[in-house]
């Protein structure tokens, strides 16, 4: 299975990035995710423009058109087995001697792409739900931006396996519910299906959009506001999306 890096195919055992990346040196990039079913993207554009919200929260020039990423992309799904999988997309600010501000002049960005397969909830997970854990979000205040540095996520979904759950859910301030480790959290109350708002504080997910224009469209109460910690622990029900 092939990979892109900067304008190539290749086998993955062939990608190399130099070790002066501003990736690896700072965590200075973004990324962005797209499950593909049965060979189909899904809401490729809805995760492209996504891409193009974090490009330009860090001030990184998109390196590709939306054409010339549909064709990258394509591309390798054309490889892929019929079986589910997801493309992981990656863009730094490139390689230069390492110092905090942006290089000067600019510097190409890496560019690379590959695909994994996608796992998917137990049929046990599925009818029985999962365990999880409550964590202070102590992360920074761009978490719209799909950031590469990923550090206090890795550290709040191992707190939630090392608590022999599956998932860590994210308080603010000791206050208000804002997301999961790695995912969206909706809160189910007297029928009603209660979501925290799109803002800086969270990662606006695009399973989270589809969950509320499916609810939309069965006619199903939805609420979009703040949600306070309390309300997780009186809650009918709540519900994992990613």
């Amino acid at each position: 299975m092939d990979v892109y890096l900067n304008g190539a195919f290749m086998p993955i055992e062939e990608a190399k990035v130099p070790v002066l990346d501003r990736g690896f040196l700072f965590g200075d990039g973004v990324y962005e995710v797209i499950p593909v079913y049965a060979r189909n993207a899904f809401r490729m554009r809805d995760h492209l423009q996504r891409l193009q919200h974090s490009l330009d929260g860090i001030r990184l020039p998109n390196p590709h058109s939306v054409q010339e990423w549909e064709a990258i992309l394509n591309a390798l799904i054309a490889q892929l087995s019929p079986d589910d999988h997801y493309l992981y997309l990656h863009i730094t600010r490139g390689v230069a001697r390492r110092d905090h501000p942006f290089p000067n002049p600019p510097v190409p960005p890496t560019v690379f792409v590959m695909s994994n397969p996608l796992t998917h909830p137990s049929p046990e997970a599925v009818a029985r739900g999962v365990a999880c854990i409550t964590v202070q979000d102590n992360r920074w205040l761009r978490c719209d931006i799909k950031s590469i540095s990923l550090l206090p996520n890795v550290l709040m979904r191992q707190a939630a396996v090392d608590a022999g759950c599956s998932e860590a859910i994210l308080i603010r301030d000791d206050s208000f519910l804002t997301e999961g480790s790695a995912s969206n959290i909706f809160v189910v109350k007297d029928d009603v299906l209660l979501a925290p708002p799109k803002d800086h504080l969270m990662l606006p997910g695009i399973t989270y959009d589809v969950i509320l224009e499916l609810a939309a469209a069965h006619g199903i109460k939805t609420g979009i506001r703040k949600i306070m910690k309390e309300e997780l622990f009186s809650a009918d029900e709540l519900m994992l999306s990613s």
